[in-house]
């Protein structure tokens, strides 16, 4: 297995690693084991959240981790029931401590918030200014459409370094990746590799597992590889971050053996004609806080 990482230059010149690890809906209880067992397979950007509950899980796996902090690259995001001038420095700082960390490399809005798109803008003015103070590397957002995005960049002053959004062979959100091409910013997807849209019903447009079709598996035959490990390579070979997640070390050490092969432009194609046009998360449109109430414990 070699983990001789692809990594991605930002609009602020911070090189990333392009393949990250997740841990959304990643239990505090398993956060730990699962994050220090990625460090030692090679994996140096981790993903987190306000809203995930395990933000300190992850500093204390960074910590045990024997890895110098320096090497690593910690992301995180701002709760929307944080948005608002005021609440973003408190819930920037609690990420902080959480974390136990000095600074976080990428620090991203987690929804755009569209119904209450003024207290998106003051909290990301927020974020503006921790960069300005050391305490951030990198800022954006997450989940924002090109509407979002033109709205945002009308009243701030640093375009968003990374929009990460949901993406993966059944949704390629094309006109996102388009838009993210035209302002400079490093699309980044969440559930790479498809394993929403397994939450649609059975007989609903556009579920099933991507993993099981026929397009990835032949082209997992091909290569002596796992379908996920072909999911994985689409995002990388067509510049993309990805941020999959598991609990399990082997599949954790999988999804990183990923370096050493690469897909043919025919092929890629043939994955990006799996789009089904359907999310399988959420509307960003529909999310704010009447729709989602669940706020984040700050103290």
């Amino acid at each position: 297995m070699t983990t001789e990482q692809t990594r991605l230059t930002l609009n602020n010149g911070l090189e990333i690693p392009a393949l990250g690890f997740g841990v959304f809906q990643t239990p505090p209880d398993d956060t730990i084991a699962a994050v220090t067992t990625a460090i030692a397979d090679g994996y140096r950007l981790i993903d987190t959240a306000a809203s995930y509950g395990n933000e300190r899980e992850v500093g204390e796996a960074i910590r045990r981790s024997g890895v110098d902090r320096a090497e690593l690259f910690v992301e995180t995001k701002l709760w929307i029931s944080d948005y608002g001038a005021d609440k973003a420095q408190v819930g920037f700082d609690a990420s902080l401590r959480r974390l136990g960390v000095d600074y976080v490399d990428v620090y991203l809005l987690h929804q755009p918030t569209p119904a209450d798109f003024d207290d998106t803008i003051a909290a990301y003015q927020v974020a503006e200014k921790m960069v300005e103070a050391g305490k951030a590397r990198a800022i954006g957002v997450s989940n924002f459409s090109p509407d979002h995005l033109t709205r945002l960049l009308e009243k701030v002053d640093v375009v968003p370094a990374i929009n990460q959004v949901e993406l993966h062979p059944y949704f390629t959100n094309a006109t996102v990746q388009h838009a993210h091409a035209t302002l400079g910013i490093v699309t980044q997807a969440w559930s790479p590799i498809g394993g929403i849209h397994r939450y649609r019903p059975a007989d609903a447009p556009g579920s099933g597992n991507v993993l099981e079709n026929p397009t990835i598996t032949d082209l997992a035959d091909k290569y002596g590889k796992s379908p996920a490990q072909v999911v994985l390579r689409w995002h990388l070979d067509q510049g993309r971050s990805a941020l999959p997640k598991s609990v399990n070390p082997s599949r954790i050490a999988e999804n990183i053996d990923v370096f050493d092969f690469a897909l043919e432009p025919a092929e890629l194609a043939a994955i990006d004609a799996l789009d089904t046009g359907l999310r399988g998360g959420p509307d960003p449109e529909q999310l704010n806080t009447r729709t989602f109430p669940f706020a984040v414990d700050n103290s």
